[in-house]
């Protein structure tokens, strides 16, 4: 036997014999991952554990900005899609990061909260101490915006550990300009900060941008503490299949997780092998899901929490009947209208998305304040494969996003074996008001197109193109041209006892499960009104002090 792999056995004998307890297990080390990861281990007595299914070291672009698209599909995201879809029959890839800072590390790096409406519908849904004002204050502890102009230290945080602000004046794409003052001359109001959650409109959003490099979770929360706290562990590529149960109690109680870990390989292309371990919870200990809307349920589902009925047709024994878990998945729907560039576009220096616009789809609704549409810049064409158009350099996009879906879908397993991956099936546009709503938001889109402002950019209009005006042209167009905002929520949604879709409470607790919590974007009972992540932190700023306390 060589060496080597005689070390690394004895090290698992080791381990087996003796196995260390934490007080707090940690599974995921994206978003909200690492903030929790670095606030449980600012006690120094307790140990926390951080499990990442990830490789330890970021793929090559992942600090510079505008290289965000081409992480897409690389060792750096599970690389899942969807199930065919009936807006076209074809599945739609959705990227999720994997690796230390999970999606922030791979994501667009928009950095908005979304309306105050959206948190605070979560309150009168029975969510109580989750609406916008209860939040605010881990909003604030999670982002420094010392030194940016028009933000207000009652609504914005000055010392967390993840800078954010909007593009450097002199790096701001011009498109982007001209998009803004495009925007107001369609009669839209310039918003003076966006990000803070308490404006409509259109105006700079803030973006995980310092310096010229990306600023993701690892970056800001993990790595300026790896190896200066002894009582925090953290292991890559570890894969948790399941977690451990204790069924003698009243109720089940979680005592650990059961993970699998990725042997190094001494050749780029050999096969990987996996070793096989547990980690367990000290007495009174906790395990504290953080992978996401898609990882969570996964291993909840895997380890016999979840719905009975569905459980039993993979084979998997359900110790508790949850039917929320896997459910009311939501994400944000991306469309757009492409032109082509009446002169050549430059390359971003930022991340391609530098204004955003949150704006209602009927203005002259009374009876409804909170936004249900965001238009944006993206200077490039954003198209689906197969559909005509320009390519990089030679056109930009006003983008189109559905930030109130009303479609909801479900995050299932393929079958008993945790290492396959899920099925998911957003249920993009089964909702006819979805597509209602879209709609509306291209019509917008155009009107803020044709402004004076983009004159001198304004080339043909390649997607839908000029032709498709009526109502069923643009739903068919569509159903065509349909992105992910990657923005993935819902699916351990919190709730009250009455309900029956809840699956954790307002303390992120799993229902009818002690020593087991869930705490990323999978507990949003409904999407927030803008990209997901801003909320992820607070969500997760605000679970380490439920922990600690």
């Amino acid at each position: 036997m060589p060496e080597k792999q005689s070390q690394r056995q004895q090290r698992k004998q080791k381990q087996d014999a003796t196995p260390e307890t934490y007080e707090y297990i940690v599974v995921g080390a994206g978003t909200a991952g690492c903030v929790l990861a670095r606030r449980l281990s600012e006690d120094r007595t307790h140990r926390v554990l951080l499990l990442e299914a990830g490789r330890p070291v970021p793929a090559e672009p992942v600090p510079a900005p505008a290289a965000w698209p081409s992480l897409l599909g690389t060792a750096a995201d599970w690389g899942g899609t969807t199930v065919p879809q009936n807006t076209g029959g074809s599945p739609i890839p959705w990227p999720r990061g994997r690796g230390l800072g999970g999606s922030s590390a791979i994501g667009g790096m928009t950095f908005l909260r979304g309306h105050r409406s959206g948190c605070d519908a979560w309150t009168a849904g029975g969510a109580k101490g989750w609406g916008y004002d209860d939040l605010l204050p881990y909003f604030k502890r999670s982002e420094n915006v010392t030194g940016v102009r028009r933000r207000d230290p009652a609504s914005r945080g000055t010392d967390g550990p993840l800078r954010v602000a909007p593009a450097a004046r002199r790096h701001r794409h011009p498109l982007a300009q001209a998009f803004l003052a495009a925007a107001v001359q369609a009669g839209h109001p310039r918003a003076c900060d966006l990000a803070a959650g308490l404006e409509t409109g259109f105006g700079w959003a803030d973006l995980a941008i310092a310096d010229g490099a990306r600023q993701d979770a690892a970056r800001a929360y993990l790595r300026p503490v790896l190896g200066e706290r002894a009582n925090m562990r953290v292991i890559t590529d570890a894969f948790v299949q399941r977690l451990l149960l204790d069924e003698t109690g009243t109720s089940p109680r979680c005592t650990g997780v059961a993970y699998t870990v990725a042997d190094e390989t001494p050749a780029e292309d050999a096969p990987r092998h996996a070793s096989s371990h547990t980690a367990r919870c000290s007495p009174g200990g906790e395990v504290v899901l953080t992978a996401g809307a898609v990882g969570s349920p996964r291993l909840l589902m895997s380890s016999g929490l979840g719905p009975r009925e569905h459980l039993q047709d993979v084979g998997i024994t359900a110790h508790l009947d949850l039917p929320g878990v896997g459910c009311n998945l939501q994400d944000h729907v991306v469309s757009g209208v492409v032109h082509r560039s009446a002169r050549p576009v430059p390359e971003s220096e930022n991340n391609h998305a530098e204004v955003q616009g949150l704006m209602r789809s009927d203005p002259r609704a009374t009876t409804c304040t909170a936004p249900d549409l965001q238009l944006g810049i993206a200077d490039l064409p954003v198209r689906a494969a197969g559909l005509p158009g320009p390519g990089p350099g030679a056109g930009y996009t006003i983008t189109v996003a559905l930030l109130s879906p009303y479609s909801r879908g479900t995050v299932r397993l393929a079958d008993a074996d945790p290492a396959t991956p899920p099925s998911i099936d957003p249920c993009y546009y089964a909702d006819h008001h979805d597509l209602g709503l879209m709609t509306a938001g291209l019509r917008a889109a155009r009107e803020i197109g044709m402004a004076p402002a983009l004159a001198l950019w304004r080339g043909e209009e390649e997607l839908p193109g000029r032709d498709i005006a009526d109502e069923e042209g643009l739903r068919a167009y569509l159903r065509s041209n349909l992105h992910s905002a990657h923005d993935y929520a819902g699916t351990c949604a919190i709730g009250t006892d009455t309900d029956a879709g809840a699956v954790v409470d307002t303390e992120l607790r799993v229902r009818g499960v002690d020593g087991l919590r869930v705490a990323d974007a999978s507990v949003m009972p409904t999407i927030v009104s803008a990209n997901a992540e801003a909320t992820v932190y607070a969500i997760a700023e605000r679970a380490s002090d439920l922990l600690a306390h």
